[in-house]
């Protein structure tokens, strides 16, 4: 879990939706990041003008797996997670993944993707800085 220490703090930003490679929507960002139960589970708290999520992360030592659990006002999901090359990437599906990768200036970007005609297209994008 500590190669997730990046994520944590309380975190002020701006957030994007893309429609077709151009913003369609734009506001902004809070997100709340925090270990609970011994360092075990990555609490995040994610509030924007468009979408609240609460999300559990946690790492299955018998699988060597990160899973990534959602929950929003339309229902819960779990998705499988790996850290590679210095960011978390969580895999929806085969076609739909998202990032938690840090920034050179020390704040972190969280950006999704969706597989469209083989080429990887940006669906969303939340840029933090740390306020603590």
């Amino acid at each position: 879990m500590e190669q997730l220490n990046f994520l944590v703090g309380e975190w002020v930003g701006t957030t994007k939706v893309y429609k077709n490679g151009q913003v369609a929507k734009e506001g902004a960002a809070y997100e709340k990041i925090s270990y609970d139960l011994d360092r075990n589970i990555l609490v995040i708290e994610l509030n924007t003008e468009f979408l609240q999520l609460r999300t559990i992360i946690n790492y299955n030592e018998k699988d060597q797996k990160y899973y990534y659990h959602r929950f929003s006002k339309e229902g819960a999901a779990v998705y499988p997670a790996e850290f590679k090359d210095g960011q978390l990437i969580v895999w929806k599906d085969e076609k739909t993944r998202f990032f938690f990768t840090k920034t050179p200036s020390g704040g972190f970007q969280e950006y999704g993707e969706q597989l469209v005609n083989g080429e990887w297209i940006r669906t969303f994008e939340d840029t933090f800085i740390n306020t603590q």
